[in-house]
């Protein structure tokens, strides 16, 4: 594989890790141009120049003052920033305020339309570049009618001729739905709607399905994943045309960024440790426990979440074992923002129960660190996950995951095998508020057996989630994806 050419990616994502990040997308698109550089390919990445961009601080340059963008019958000036990743990976921004210098990142009702701009004025800013690329990475439904352009628009464009598309699923459910307008303004009503044989779609501009039908190649962020959204119950109504695509589809499974969350050298934690002075986590679990006002006793299991707080991620199932679960007499820390009627739920049990509930409403980096190194135990119960990173930075650091047996998290936790050497946590099958407890209550029934704990916490740490097995998977994706966009098919 060495002695192939290295390939030259163009990663167009709506958010991108440090400038601006909204949900996981962002720390995903961040990490893998690292690791495909230090492979050795030609990475960049493009994104929207958003308000929150901070110009001094990312040491952003203008290097297009002026690009002509197509819209529909108009056309749209905007200029391209620079900012770099890494070691010295270009991240190109379309600066357009009128699309993008705005309170949020997304929420508008013209949010088909910013995206839209953003995609082609990307396409049309590497052409200003002169840097045409083999490999164009589509992520999720903001970028989903680039495929689709390469396969009208663009056909018989010569600088994007040798161009395959690539277009990653982060997640099914936003899918980027609009109405026939917006075909007129994608320059793309010509083909009109796609899908008529999907009722609920043939009558909608559905983003993503675009993404998905005209790709060269589609991946998404799990292997497990990548298998259940070819069933009605993963597949948001898209299930059948990913099965009449299905020998495009890869599932690989999402890196960590070791070198953010290391136990070892974390300044963020108050003491430092590795596989062989678990010991020390104690001292970590004590001043959590002090900053989570809560009683320090080493005893006790803590069990903690960091999430976002939605039905999506297990908390409709949380709520109805809540109580018998603090009748264990464990304590509890939760960190994370969402839906209301979960920040009001959380807030009362945190006054009923003051010595075994603390909460975090907010989203604090260095405290999930801090979490991540002082909690025993980490809940994962979600209804689906197509990849879940929590799991994989909690085994990094000796916290044992507690999950669902779903999407990512089946990938990369496994049962404790009391009658043989495998397992590294606590898996349950259905999407059952009693069998997540009984989970809990297998893992509390083994919490005391300190010997058998620490090899569950070793194993955990010992396992490679590393960026590069998942960077050399990609790679042979986008190999994969240039020789389908050779033959045409």
């Amino acid at each position: 594989m060495q002695s192939e050419q290295p390939l030259k990616v163009l990663i167009l994502a709506a958010e991108i890790e440090p400038f601006v990040k909204v949900g996981g997308m962002a720390e995903i698109v961040g990490a893998l141009p690292k690791a495909l550089q230090a492979l050795g390919h030609d990475v960049r990445l493009i994104m929207p120049r958003y308000r929150q961009v901070d110009e001094q601080h990312f040491q952003l340059s203008t290097i297009l003052d002026s690009i002509s963008v197509p819209m529909g019958n108009f056309k749209i000036s905007a200029s391209v920033r620079e900012a770099e990743i890494g070691n010295h990976i270009p991240v190109y921004m379309i600066d357009a305020p009128r699309y993008f210098d705005r309170e949020n990142i997304y929420g508008y009702t013209d949010d088909g339309e910013r995206f839209i701009l953003f995609c082609r004025a990307a396409l049309e800013a590497v052409r200003s570049l002169d840097w045409s690329p083999d490999i164009v990475h589509c992520n999720d439904w903001h970028t989903g009618i680039v495929p689709n352009w390469l396969h009208t628009i663009y056909r018989s464009d010569d600088f994007f001729e040798h161009t395959a598309s690539v277009y990653t699923i982060h997640n099914l459910a936003y899918q980027g739905i609009f109405g026939y307008r917006l075909l007129e303004v994608a320059g793309v009503a010509a083909n009109g709607f796609v899908y008529p044989q999907i009722a609920e779609l043939a009558n909608v501009v559905d983003i993503m399905g675009r993404g998905i039908l005209f790709a060269d190649a589609v991946t998404t962020v799990s292997e497990r994943y990548a298998q259940e959204i070819l069933t009605p119950t993963f597949g948001e109504k898209l299930d059948h045309m990913l099965r009449s695509r299905r020998d495009r589809l890869f599932g690989i499974l999402n890196g960590v960024d070791y070198q953010e969350n290391n136990p070892t050298n974390n300044t963020f934690i108050h003491a430092p440790y590795d596989a062989d002075s678990l010991e020390k986590r104690s001292e970590n679990k004590a001043v959590l426990q002090e900053q989570a006002h809560l009683p320090v006793r080493p005893d006790v299991p803590l069990l903690a979440m960091i999430s976002r707080l939605a039905d999506q991620k297990g908390f409709d199932l949380l709520a109805q074992i809540i109580h018998p679960l603090l009748a264990q007499g464990v304590q509890f820390v939760l960190l994370g923002v969402g839906d209301q009627h979960y920040h009001e739920m959380f807030q009362k049990l945190a006054a009923s129960y003051p010595d075994q509930v603390a909460i975090f409403l907010t989203f604090n980096t260095e405290l999930a660190q801090r979490i991540y190194a002082g909690s025993d135990m980490l809940l994962m119960p979600s209804r689906f996950e197509p990849c879940g990173t929590n799991q994989m930075y909690a085994m990094r650091y000796g916290c044992v995951p507690i999950v669902r047996h779903v999407g990512g998290l089946a990938d990369t936790v496994q049962e404790y095998n009391p009658h043989g050497s495998g397992g590294n946590g606590f898996v349950f099958q259905n999407y059952d508020a009693w069998e997540f407890f009984a989970a809990i209550v297998r893992a509390l029934a083994l919490y005391p057996f300190k010997d058998i704990w620490r090899t569950l916490q070793m194993r955990g740490m010992a396992a490679d989630h590393s960026w590069h097995a998942s960077a050399l998977r990609y790679v042979e994706v986008y190999r994969n994806a240039l020789e389908y966009h050779k033959t045409g098919k």
